[in-house]
């Protein structure tokens, strides 16, 4: 099988490539990154318009290759009712040109500090390296590992999201 990774952060394909190699049904596939447009921000707002990023870099993988399936990631920020703060989220989809699967990772609530100044228009992943003094956070630890002091990583919270996302693909329950 091939699969396209609609990204070229390492970090994305790690998650990928993770998630099939814990399935039987993933024997001998091939994971391929393909950095292709979210269609969205840079810093995508709410989740609707997080999984639409994910939505058009999966489609943008199908039609950048002969990929078996086509995986878009996208993460962004959303708040949700009955709860203060502002969240950092992450949606997966999952497309074979037929059909498409979603999931989410986990969201985890952003510091004030660091949640006043993405609501003032700055991106979280530059925002997440000045707070911490380090470069390229996002494709290393990202937000989730800094925020969890390394109890969660980027890499296993967005493969929460391509789990959830690879169900129809995987199960009969749909």
């Amino acid at each position: 099988m091939y699969v396209g990774v609609g990204s070229g952060n390492p970090v994305k394909r790690r998650a990928v490539e993770s998630v099939l190699s814990a399935s039987d049904a993933f024997d001998d596939t091939t994971v391929e990154a393909v950095p292709v447009a979210s269609g969205v921000s840079e810093q995508p707002t709410g989740h609707a318009e997080t999984v639409r990023g994910a939505e058009t870099r999966a489609a943008n993988v199908l039609e950048a290759g002969d990929f078996d399936l086509a995986i878009g990631i996208e993460g962004g920020v959303a708040r949700f009712e009955g709860c203060d703060g502002l969240f950092l989220v992450m949606w997966a989809a999952v497309d074979d040109g037929q059909q498409v699967g979603h999931g989410s990772g986990p969201s985890l609530r952003l510091p004030d500090d660091i949640a006043e100044r993405v609501d003032a228009g700055a991106e979280l992943g530059p925002v997440m390296d000045d707070a911490l003094g380090e470069s390229d956070v996002a494709r290393r630890q990202g937000a989730a590992g800094a925020l969890t002091a390394g109890g969660l990583d980027r890499q296993s919270a967005l493969a929460a999201a391509v789990s959830g996302a690879l169900g129809p693909f995987v199960t009969d329950h749909y």
